[in-house]
């Protein structure tokens, strides 16, 4: 179990590497980010749903995404490669679904905060179904220190997908409710009957 934990850990690493890679390149040979993002109800950009979390608008958005990312994204890790690639999968699919299905037309959407929304409400939900020592207290330290993230998933006037936002966080609800719950270490009985 430590061994996938260090290697989601590591996942998440790597696909942050790749959005900054993917921005540093577009310094080097310039191409336009908006192709590879979410083109509402365009079916021909049906496939930028994969993409568009790994491309960002500018450094500015790249940067304000690289941190909580990394953190939710490695406090989801902690519960294994398998879960962390399942409830990524789900997220993005939901939150570019989302998007694609509300967001006004002829209006691209890119960047990782539908990841972000959807790690945090998995993150805040699983606490709340598993009910282990470890998941409450990742869930209360979440709600601590990124609660105000839930204002984001509010309609809002702006460049800023708050549809990204509300269905990312969806797919993270989601994704922690039909996950199957980990099993609980059974407790070690001994073979000796208790005097009494």
């Amino acid at each position: 179990m430590a061994q996938s934990r260090i290697r989601a850990v590591l996942v998440v690493v790597a696909l942050t590497a790749v959005m900054w890679l993917l921005q540093i390149s577009r310094m080097l040979v310039p191409w336009d980010a908006a192709s590879l993002g979410i083109w509402p109800r365009e079916t021909d950009s049906f496939a930028t749903i994969l993409t568009s979390p790994f491309i960002h608008a500018n450094w500015a958005h790249l940067l304000a995404n690289t941190v909580p990312l990394l953190v939710l994204g490695a406090l989801v890790a902690f519960s294994g490669l398998g879960r962390f690639a399942a409830a990524s999968i789900i997220i993005v699919l939901v939150s570019g679904l989302g998007v694609w299905l509300i967001s006004p037309a002829g209006v691209p959407t890119v960047g990782a905060s539908g990841l972000i929304f959807g790690y945090f409400g998995y993150l805040v939900l699983r606490g709340i179904i598993e009910r282990k020592v470890m998941d409450i207290v990742i869930m209360i330290c979440v709600v601590l220190f990124y609660g105000g993230l839930i204002f984001g998933v509010l309609p809002q006037e702006g460049p800023i997908s708050w549809q990204g936002h509300l269905f990312g966080f969806l797919g993270g609800l989601l994704a922690a409710y039909v996950l199957p719950r980990r099993e609980r270490t059974a407790i070690r009985q001994s073979p000796y009957p208790r005097p009494y």
